[in-house]
């Protein structure tokens, strides 16, 4: 049986209300494009970590593009993002290679950070994409003080952090929602509620589900909506990206959405039911903006070309990292000081 809790509120109105903003359709073909790609890029990371290409740990966000896409879009180039260890899918949205990435969490060289990061620290200063995190949580206050630097400097640069439901009861969160909310910090936390942290339900760990009402009790503006809609996130960052740069401070989004494979590479998933993802998946990112674009006029045929050519390009990705070196052992004494 589906969960009965707050996993309904994607089949009814968000919380806040939201005048979503109708994207033109190129721009929507752009976004599935790339929500296939990260989709595509995922998949074939759990096939190469099933097959013992990958070593450590390796986490998906396969259910979760739209909070990446929408975020990419409706933010500045030379705007912040830090992320936790399930990032892929926000390196990509941000602009990394596609090829180094893979090669990065296959640990070779062409990697963005030579191989020596892989999948859980994902890091690409030149593209604003400041890290992603092992420690859970840690990447908030940092996002934090990228606002702030931006604000000390003058600058008209926004931060966001992205972070899970089971982040959401770190302290640490809490100090920096209280010092954002207090200094008016240009950033915006974005809590992707995938109804599980790990392999327990957000049900069996806090007293409210409704996560967005949390930071209201330090004055911040908050809003819960569906993550699994890109217009729907295009619009949400939109408004708080404006209030930031406007000198109003932080905005809290709950992105309601759902992770469709399992916590990690190698999860038996045997803490929730085939019939409770296939409820899931009828409500997935890339399920609602396909049939987004059908009912507002685009072809069938422009669809399958863009998913056909970007299962190409996802086999040309695979293939430059699989042929990337590893990396010199004498790799393992340099970037170590700086």
């Amino acid at each position: 049986m589906p969960p009965s809790s707050n996993t309904e509120v994607l089949a009814r109105e968000a919380a806040t209300q939201l005048e979503v903003e109708q994207l033109p359709n190129d721009q929507l073909k752009k976004m599935y494009r790339m929500m296939v790609l990260i989709r595509r890029i995922e998949e074939s990371l759990l096939k190469a970590a099933e097959e013992g290409k990958i070593g450590g740990a390796m986490h998906t966000a396969i259910g979760h593009e739209a909070n990446a896409v929408g975020t990419a879009y409706a933010l500045r180039k030379g705007d912040y993002v830090t992320c936790t260890y399930r990032g892929h899918h926000h390196g990509l949205a941000w602009g990394m290679d596609p090829g180094r990435a893979v090669a990065e969490v296959l640990g070779r060289s062409d990697g963005f950070a030579k191989g020596k990061g892989g999948s859980m620290h994902f890091v690409a200063p030149e593209h604003g994409m400041m890290g992603s995190n092992g420690i859970v949580g840690a990447q908030v206050p940092h996002a934090a003080g990228l606002a702030l630097a931006s604000w000390i400097r003058g600058q008209d640069r926004v931060a966001i952090t992205f972070f899970g439901d089971g982040a959401n009861f770190q302290g640490v969160l809490h100090e920096t929602f209280n010092m954002a909310q207090k200094m008016k910090l240009p950033v915006i936390f974005y809590c992707e509620n995938n109804r599980y942290s790990e392999m327990t339900p957000i049900s069996r760990t806090s007293s409210v589900e409704e996560l967005y009402l949390f930071p209201r009790a330090y004055g911040m503006e908050t809003m819960q909506i569906d993550g699994n809609d890109v217009e729907v996130v295009y619009t949400a960052i939109k408004k708080a990206a404006e209030r930031a740069r406007a000198g109003e401070g932080p905005t809290y989004i709950e992105g309601l959405t759902y992770r469709l494979a399992g916590h990690m590479s190698g999860d038996l998933e045997t803490y929730r039911t085939k019939e409770e993802i296939d409820y899931h998946r009828q409500h997935e990112p890339l399920v609602v903006l396909r049939q987004k674009l059908l009912d507002r006029g685009v072809e069938e045929d422009a669809i399958k070309q863009i998913e056909e050519e970007t299962e190409q390009q996802v086999a040309e990705v695979v293939e430059f990292a699989e042929n990337s070196p590893w990396p010199d052992v004498a790799e393992a004494y340099t970037d170590v000081y700086k």
